[in-house]
């Protein structure tokens, strides 16, 4: 079982940035594709990006491609997502999650692994 840990989220302005982190407890974490999603107030879990396990590959939706970055350090078991130019529309709770067949999917039924979630707030 992955025990997945988000952190970074809080509230900030329009404009603004903000980088979550999330912390895997697996030490094969390098065996994963990781994803994050998202879910604002009254509206479905959406996919926001997912990052292959070597990091090599990664893949974003169109409403944060350009703004948003995924990364991943291996040997911190830890997946990160940067957030640039954050707009009111970006509020959410955002999730992480691990995938263990390692695809790199935009689907949540992929993922097998999820994190508690972390609050997004951006202020118009």
């Amino acid at each position: 079982q992955v025990q997945l840990v988000e952190s970074g989220g809080g509230l900030v302005q329009a404009g603004g940035s903000l980088k979550l982190s999330c912390t895997a407890s697996e030490r094969t974490f390098s065996n994963y594709a990781m994803g994050w999603f998202r879910r604002a107030p009254g509206k479905e879990r959406d996919f926001v990006a997912t990052i292959s396990r070597s990091g090599g590959g990664t893949y974003y939706a169109d409403s944060v491609k350009g703004r948003f970055t995924i990364s991943r350090d291996n040997a911190k078991n830890t997946v990160y997502l940067q957030m640039n130019s954050l707009k009111p529309e970006d509020t959410a709770v955002y999730y992480c999650a691990a995938d263990r067949e390692g695809r790199v999917g935009d689907i949540d039924v992929l993922y097998d692994y999820w994190g508690q979630g972390t609050q997004v707030t951006v202020s118009s």
